[in-house]
């Protein structure tokens, strides 16, 4: 479980992007961290300078505020009053500065877009642009041309000529007994994995179409239910993209679902919203004294993957605040053969993060309990007794997952088995592969009997339990059901 709101993934965005409007971190006085920011803003301390009134402010209005110590900024028709924050600002005062008293939108979309603002500088808020006066339209002449005629007391929809060779993305769909394929036609050439984003969780359909700086989206609330196993087929010369699911109940689909707000869309990317992703902290190594590599794991029906020197956004809840971070992908470890580019799985993603002591994002990070098998604290148990425990006779481990993509270190735990005779590891699958000639099944008291046996009945051992609450729950009960006393169990509880 982890202890704090997981992190999660929107869609890829450019690194090239976000280095055009970057901007060098200057050195914050102390006392002026973002927890501390974010500790003012819970300190009921009027920031506005109106006592919690909101008002209506005009251009004029706005543009009277534009010096340091009175500085308000527009972003997308909201008006803050930053002065208060100047001192916070991780790019200074002269980034703030930039679009004080005027609207300050395009600037902030080129700097930190992904920030939350809203979450950033709700106590800061003054209030809602006011609305310009629209012109009174001119008079219309009494000769109505035939294409403006009115059908039903509605004038017709205006007709956009499509040009010789429209590139607009389209989707199409059909269905067999068994399976839904969307079918999306790119008009695109060369288009590769990297490029479609596919995620479909709780009947929810979500593709996005990269192309260029531009995305299509099809996105829909399916009619019925469908696994979460999801493939996705590229025909990458004609640019012609499927994504085939599987039906829960084999019964005819009538219609795809009800389209949601950004179905069939093509616009450009950074008028995209970001679209985050739940995902599991599996696994969390030492690289260095202060550096970390971070495994996370996409939800199930989730088909990402990362460009090279793109990054991606992790959100976190901190304090009750919303405070969001870019990082670049990494590769799990350094290939020592460069012949072949490395792939990716489409399940993992691996981050490699310095932990800053008196940073409030990754000290929050470094803090996430494995949210995956439950197999990071028995590392250093293994470790511990192997080396340690000199009357040791035999320790086992038996590792539950469900493929054999997600068994962490299998190559370094059958090593370790052929090293040390005390040493003897199980892997059992719940959803193996046809070609898998091992064990499989959930955890059971049947499975655990084959392996916890005494080799005489006064043998002391000591067993230990990790992973997902209901599996711990279920397995010290099993446990108890083959004999085992409260005090040869352990369960690592978050």
């Amino acid at each position: 479980m982890l202890n704090v709101p997981p992190p999660a993934f929107p869609a890829p965005g450019s690194q090239q992007r976000a280095a055009a409007g970057a901007r060098s971190k200057v050195p914050l006085k102390p006392g002026r961290s973002l927890m501390d920011w974010i500790r003012l803003t819970k300190s009921g301390k009027d920031l506005t300078g109106l006592k919690g009134r909101l008002i209506e402010v005009t251009e004029d209005e706005l543009s009277k505020h534009n010096k340091k110590e009175d500085c308000w900024i527009c972003i997308r028709g909201f008006v803050y009053n930053v002065t208060p924050y100047m001192e916070y600002h991780p790019g200074g005062e002269d980034e703030l500065m930039k679009a004080a008293g005027t609207d300050g939108t395009d600037l902030f979309d080129q700097v930190h877009r992904w920030v939350n603002y809203e979450s950033m500088l709700k106590e800061c808020l003054v209030g809602r642009m006011a609305v310009k006066p629209i012109a009174a339209p001119k008079e219309v002449s009494p000769t109505v041309s035939e294409d403006k005629k009115q059908l039903n007391g509605v004038l017709p929809e205006k007709k956009v000529l499509a040009s010789s060779k429209d590139l607009t993305p389209s989707y199409d769909w059909f269905q067999t007994e068994s399976l839904i394929t969307i079918v999306i036609y790119t008009k695109q050439k060369d288009m590769n994995a990297e490029l479609v984003i596919v995620d479909c969780q709780d009947k929810q359909l979500r593709g996005e179409i990269i192309i260029d700086d531009h995305s299509y989206l099809v996105e829909v609330d399916l009619d019925h239910a469908v696994s979460e196993d999801v493939a996705v087929n590229i025909a990458e010369k004609v640019g012609k993209v499927e994504i085939i699911l599987n039906k829960k109940d084999n019964i005819h689909w009538k219609m795809l679902g009800q389209p949601l707000e950004g179905h069939n869309t093509f616009i450009k990317r950074t008028d995209r919203g970001l679209f985050y992703r739940k995902c599991k902290l599996v696994s969390k190594t030492e690289v260095t004294h202060d550096t970390k590599l971070f495994c996370l794991m996409l939800p199930k029906g989730t088909h990402l993957c990362v460009p090279t020197g793109q990054h991606i956004y992790l959100k976190q809840i901190i304090a009750g605040t919303e405070v969001v971070k870019p990082y670049t992908p990494v590769l799990p470890f350094l290939p020592l053969d460069f012949k072949e580019p490395p792939r990716q799985d489409g399940v993992h993603i691996y981050l490699m993060i310095k932990i800053y002591s008196h940073g409030l994002f990754t000290q929050a990070l470094d803090q996430l309990q494995i949210g995956g098998t439950g197999f990071t604290p028995m590392v250093k148990l293994l470790n511990f007794a192997l080396t340690e425990v000199s009357c040791l006779r035999t320790v086992k481990l038996i590792f539950f997952n469900k493929t054999e993509d997600d068994i962490l270190w299998r190559n370094q735990l059958e090593q370790l088995a052929l090293k040390d005779e005390r040493f003897e590891v199980q892997f059992i699958l719940s959803q193996p592969s046809k070609d898998w000639v091992g064990k499989q099944g959930k955890i059971s008291s049947s499975l655990l009997s084959e392996f916890v046996k005494r080799s005489r009945r006064d043998s002391k051992v000591f067993i230990c339990i990790c992973g997902p609450a209901p599996f711990t729950e279920q397995g010290v009960q099993y446990l108890k059901d083959l004999g085992c006393s409260q005090e040869e169990i352990h369960a690592f509880t978050a």
